[in-house]
């Protein structure tokens, strides 16, 4: 069954009232315009378009009169308590207006039944229609309606004219809420009860403080499980068709009346945005400390989603529900699932998921927190937690829930394409926008000009720097959002690169930043119009609570349990956040005394949990030596105690006999030993487990309703020692022992009795909070559905961790796709499914892709709905890959290479094709340098001609982590040699942290020179890294560089290497530019060593000396670092500190040499005779095991020298001679290591 709105019209008491007088009356209600729809068209005259046109489709009716058929025509009737104006008393009067009223009927039906029964029926037989209605919802001016006896009524104060402009949420005074139980009691709840139930839920809100002005507008919603007698000529002359709610436009007011917010009407929207984000409704007002509480439609076009109108779930343009919450009300999922069930949706037997998205906007500096919500796999929502917009901090946080509004249609209509989506009664959006969507799919794709797009960027950007100067933000954000919808074009057209992206990005940034100043200034100027958000009130742990949790204290140890409820936190950080709590609540236990058994961490996505077994009661008693005040200031020359000294032993009632002296440094102090009290661990705890909790730390972290710090907000803490709350208070939330359950469960929360209870009941939930035991279940589970397909399951160790902590209670759901699919290349299917679904792959015995996966969703579903959900949606994106492997093998993949021309990496260093040809020309001289096969040197260059032409085609560039891998397919396709198709595989490697790494030597070479040629040319262009940005990314092309150099054991002259990348750009590469990639370089070599797990010192000292050679460095330092833990390296480089120590300072003349005839000593000679022995083992490529070896001829001549010559003699000719000696000594280590940053030197 579906939503319908209905207006009930009355006679119109004005008949001779003229038309234009009606539509200028109507203007804040109304636009008007010509349409054409089912080939009738409309006169302007007997056109009615809701102001909210991107709600409602235009209502409209055919000249002549109504001649749609019946099937297709609803009314829409609108009546006000305010009366057109008559002639004499102009527009704004409200003379002689006899008041009645706006009736809204929410009627739940398939059809409206046109029956003659209320033919004659105005609003005198109004008690007649209430009759019929199932409960009725009053606002302020309906009280003085006689209700029929036994309807259940909601009083709603709803004193807000069309549309709405009242800037709070709306909210029921609690004492004037009343809803039946009749109607909440449904068995089975439908949207008809969950929309006023989430009505009912505001009432947790604060009531208004004053009502706006009253402004005509008084709606009486009437809700209605059946059909509604309606007779069609009781409508006014125009016969208005009414759009249904389950068509495209119904959801977004069903989902205005669920979060009451400001419904703004179609002017709000701007359709040249990527999403509702950038409509300066959101970007702007969420800036600031007003509060903003709307929702609107938001048409929105992504070039980048153009398909042509052939897959299901793409569209260049797609309209979007946006709701705006300033600031976090505390409860926007809950609100967000409501709204769901408003809809129609049956949350319980659909797979809801929150799944991680750190969702940020580059063009606005903005970002936030949240996640994509996914429905069987599709996502349909976006919700985010803003933490920034325009480069600035927001205070207030504000919450953003984007609805897809075509995805959720298709789901609500049961179709598979949108074009199928019934758009109004008797015609579909196919119908009104496929040929729409060929025409800008066409442009976007093919036919957009990029010279003169590249203008149109500069022209806007340049007005939007003039506006701004002119003090004007809103007229200089719209010609950003010009410049921005520019670049989703010129992106489109792949004509932007990596690196000439982030360049774009960074020009947009600073017009973003410069309006979100100039909007902060001019708001402030305005007095904050719209008022101030209040700072939210830090609650304190009532005093009582402890008290009464401390006289509950039994007398034996009890399990204590703590759980941190949180809003869906990432896989990982479910990971790390249960580690460190588990780490911090041992410390806390050890330092405060309490004993303890087994300490225990479990998560989940929605909770931490910490179980320790026996924690006892009280603290263990302790004694401690307290310092008092210096003994001289605590008596006085009689030796009694001075007013210091008593007041040390009065603070801690210590008798005058139980006082001692002690010396601490220099001075003597008066000491005694105090035993401290031994406190409740009830108390201990309270006190210190929100400064455990705040410990906490993540990769990224946010704030909502509070200035806590954490990964998702926190929304209840259960904390209990045996059947004590332990009272306490973190985030805004008050520990209790309540808890909650799975989001589609029956009983959303439950209360714990006792800790021991505790495990019984989350499993009685169906939540498993044991990591490895979702782990395992999915395994088992997963292995089977696989097993009845006679297949096996793709289990990758990390993408089986990131589903196991996206659910709480794992279900494995086997889905299956077209075997043409499989007609795909395998690794193209299987990252769909694996990066972008999270599913699993099957294969068969051999390793073959099946046409099968398997999902995981979270509690009791309808495995049915689920299994079709998640097939259409992998489905689409199949559709998505088929459909751009298509458009690439309509080529052989070297014509791709040309197109590499219309590809910018950066303005400077020109396009990716320039960069091929540079990396073309470094090959042969790096393959000389790097030793490689003379025989592979023609592959080498073969494959380089080659190199990143994937990057042109329509696979890469949608799906970006493909790059390298459909080159070595394209290329194996078009019969090039798997060593070239390799080649141009590992070209990209390594992509990231742990990646691969290129195994062929032609694959090592054109790794190491892309990485090159990027590395000085970025640096030569000035796009040097800073200490907190990096927007090209290089400090991750070095690292990859070093892995290379490293791993793979080449001995590489990394100053050589970065010359011979200089000398092919194309202008004059400066000496210092190479010489800063070089020391960049070397950071990025001592991280990853450190990284390795070598001492920081070691690494230091090898650097020092062998960091031009990475892979010499890197094996120098390994064995450093394993002699350093041994007994000879201390004793050689305590030998060589002290020949190092003397000359050091000295200005010996590094050109004298060592004259033997002048010895005086045996000492000497024997000294001279160990070094030239030492120095015949060594040179600057000796491997360090070997020089501390040899060196150890050292240690015994340099003691005895030591012990019977001295150096310093009056004689110049044979001190010099000493010095030179224990000099050409200190250099032994030279080219090694720098032994003096060694511990022991």
């Amino acid at each position: 069954m579906n939503f319908s709105l209905i207006q009930f019209p009355i006679p119109d008491p004005y008949p001779n009232f003229e038309h234009h007088q009606w539509r200028s009356h109507a203007k804040t209600m109304f636009t008007w315009s010509n349409l054409d729809v089912g080939g009738h068209t409309f006169e302007e005259r007997n056109l009615f378009s809701v102001a909210y046109k991107n709600i409602w489709l235009d209502l409209a009716v055919p000249r002549g009169g109504s001649s749609l058929p019946l099937s297709r025509r609803r009314r829409l009737v609108v009546m006000s308590n305010t009366c057109p104006p008559s002639r004499n008393t102009g527009p704004r009067s409200r003379t002689n207006s006899p008041p009645y009223s706006m009736i809204f009927w929410i009627c739940l039906r398939e059809s409206l039944s046109l029956t003659p029964a209320f033919e004659s029926k105005g609003l005198t037989h109004f008690d007649e229609i209430l009759q019929e209605a199932d409960g009725i919802i009053l606002s302020r001016g309906n009280l003085g309606i006689d209700l029929p006896p036994e309807k259940p009524w909601l009083y709603w104060p709803f004193p807000y004219s069309f549309p709405f402009s009242n800037p709070n949420p709306l909210a029921f005074p609690s004492t004037s809420t009343l809803l039946s139980p009749s109607l909440l009691a449904s068995p089975t709840p439908s949207p008809l009860h969950a929309a006023p139930l989430q009505l009912h839920y505001l009432q947790l809100l604060p009531p208004l403080p004053q009502p706006p002005r009253l402004r005509s507008l008084n709606p009486l919603f009437l809700l209605s499980s059946k059909p509604f007698n309606v007779s069609r000529n009781t409508g006014p002359p125009l016969d208005v068709p009414l759009c249904n709610v389950a068509t495209l436009r119904g959801p977004a007011l069903c989902l205005f009346i669920v979060f009451t917010v400001r419904f703004l009407p179609s002017s709000a929207s701007i359709d040249q945005v990527g999403a509702g984000t950038m409509n300066p409704l959101t970007f702007l007002r969420v800036l600031g400390p007003e509060p903003w509480n709307v929702a609107y439609v938001e048409p929105s076009i992504r070039p980048d989603d153009s398909r042509y109108g052939e897959n299901p779930n793409r569209l260049q343009r797609h309209t979007q529900f946006q709701v705006i919450l300033k600031p976090d009300p505390g409860n926007s999922q809950d609100l967000f699932i409501g709204s769901l069930s408003a809809l129609g949706i049956d949350v319980r037997a659909h797979d809801i998921r929150f799944v991680e998205d750190n969702w940020e906007s580059p063009v606005l500096g903005a970002w936030g927190l949240g996640w994509e919500i996914w429905m069987d796999g599709m996502e349909i929502t976006q919700f985010t937690y803003f933490q920034q917009a325009g480069s600035l901090q927001l205070s207030p946080i504000s919450v953003e829930i984007t609805y897809g509004l075509e995805r959720i249609l298709m789901l609500l209509q049961g179709v598979d394409h949108f074009k199928k989506i019934q758009y109004a009664d008797g015609i579909t959006y196919g119908e009104l926008f496929m040929e729409n969507e060929k025409e800008m799919s066409a442009y976007f794709l093919e036919h957009a000009s990029v010279e003169h797009l590249q203008k149109h960027f500069d022209f806007f950007e340049e007005e939007s720097r003039f506006l701004l100067a002119s003090g004007l933000p809103i007229p200089a954000y719209d010609q950003l959002l010009k410049t921005s919808h520019t670049f989703n074009i010129l992106d489109s057209r792949g004509f932007v690169g990596v690196t000439e992206r982030a360049r774009y990005f960074g020009r947009m940034r600073s017009l973003a930043r410069q309006c979100a100043q100039l909007w902060l200034k001019t708001r402030e100027t305005l007095e904050h119009p719209l008022g101030v958000v209040s700072e939210p009130v830090n609650l304190v742990c009532p005093k009582e609570l402890l008290e009464a949790a401390v006289k509950r204290v039994g007398d034996n140890s009890r399990l204590f349990v703590l759980e941190i409820g949180t809003e869906e936190i990432p896989p990982q950080d479910v990971v790390d956040a249960s580690q460190q709590l588990k780490d911090l609540m041992r410390q806390l236990l050890d330092k405060q005394r309490l004993s303890h058994g087994e300490v225990q961490a479990f998560g989940t996505p929605r909770r931490l949990v910490i179980f320790v077994e026996d924690l006892c009661i009280k603290q263990e008693e302790n004694e401690v030596e307290v310092r008092g005040p210096p003994a001289s200031k605590a008596f006085d020359d009689q030796g009694n105690l001075t007013k210091a000294g008593e007041g040390y032993c009065r603070r801690y009632s210590v008798p005058l006999d139980a006082l001692y002296r002690k010396v601490d440094g220099k001075t003597e102090y008066l000491y005694a030993r105090i035993k401290e009290s031994s406190r409740h661990a009830v108390e201990v705890l309270s006190e210190d487990l929100p400064n455990a909790i705040a410990k906490i730390s993540f990769p990224k972290s946010m704030r909502w309703n509070s200035q806590v710090m954490f990964s998702r907000p926190i929304r209840w803490i259960l904390a209990l020692h045996g059947d004590v709350v332990v009272p306490f208070t973190f985030a805004g939330i008050l520990s209790g022992n309540k808890s909650f359950g799975l989001r589609n469960s029956p009983s959303a929360t439950f209360m714990v009795e006792t800790a021991e209870s505790y495990v019984d009941q989350i499993k009685n939930t169906g939540i498993n909070i044991e990591i490895e035991k979702r782990k395992k279940t999915i395994l088992e589970q997963s292995n089977a559905l696989a097993k009845s397909v006679e297949g096996c399951v793709v289990f990758q160790e990390g993408l089986l961790i990131e589903v196991a902590n996206l659910v709480e209670a794992p279900v494995p759901v086997l889905g299956e796709f077209k075997e043409s699919f499989l007609e795909l290349p395998s690794d193209l299917l299987t990252m769909v499914m694996q990066k972008h679904q999270k599913y699993f792959a099957l294969t068969d015995a051999n390793g073959k892709l099946l046409p099968y996966f398997i999902a995981v969703a979270n509690g009791v579903i309808d495995e049915k709905v689920v299994r079709k959900g998640n097939e259409a949606v992998l489905r689409a994106r199949y559709e998505d890959a088929k459909f751009f492997y298509e458009l690439d093998t309509r080529k052989r993949f070297s014509e791709f290479r040309s197109q590499l021309k219309g590809i910018l990496f950066h303005e400077k260093l020109g396009t990716m094709l320039d960069k091929m040809i540079r990396v073309q020309n470094m090959v042969e001289k790096l393959s000389l340098a790097l030793k490689i096969d003379n025989n592979m040197l023609q592959v080498a260059k073969d494959a380089a001609s080659l190199a990143m032409s994937d990057l042109a085609t329509a696979v890469v560039t949608e799906f970006t982590s493909l790059s390298g891998i459909m080159a070595r397919h394209y290329a194996l396709r078009d019969g090039y040699s798997e060593q070239i198709s390799e080649a141009l595989f590992e070209i990209t490697l390594p992509r990231f942290s742990g990646d691969l790494l290129p195994k062929t030597d032609v694959g090592i070479v054109l790794s190491i020179a892309d990485r090159l040629d990027s590395l000085v040319g970025l640096f030569a262009a000035g796009c040097q890294p800073s200490s907190s940005n990096d927007p090209f990314g290089l400090r991750r092309i070095s690292y990859g560089l070093v892995q290379v150099l490293v791993e793979k054991d080449k001995d590489l002259n990394l100053k050589e290497a970065l010359q011979l990348a200089a000398d092919v750009q194309s202008f004059k590469v400066e000496a210092d530019i190479v010489d800063n990639a070089h020391q960049f370089v070397i950071r990025r070599l001592e991280q990853f060593l450190v990284d390795k797990g070598i001492s920081s010192e070691v690494v230091r000292s090898i650097l020092a000396e062998r960091a031009n050679i990475p892979s010499l460095a890197a094996k120098s330092a390994i064995k450093m670092d394993t002699l350093s833990k041994g007994k000879l390296l201390p004793k050689v480089i305590e030998a060589y500190s002290r020949p190092t120590r003397i000359v050091r300072g000295k200005n010996v003349d590094t050109e004298i040499e060592v004259d033997e005839a002048i010895f005086e000593t045996k000492e000497e000679k024997a000294l001279w005779s160990a070094f030239l022995s030492v120095r015949s083992k060594i040179n600057t490529g000796v491997d360090v095991d070997d020089f501390i070896d040899a060196s150890s001829e050292l240690l015994q001549p340099l003691e005895d020298f030591f012990n019977n010559v001295f150096v310093m003699v009056e004689d110049e000719r044979i001190r010099n001679n000493r010095l030179a000696l224990l000099n050409k000594i200190a250099d032994l280590p030279r080219g090694i290591a720098d032994l003096s940053v060694l511990p022991g030197f």
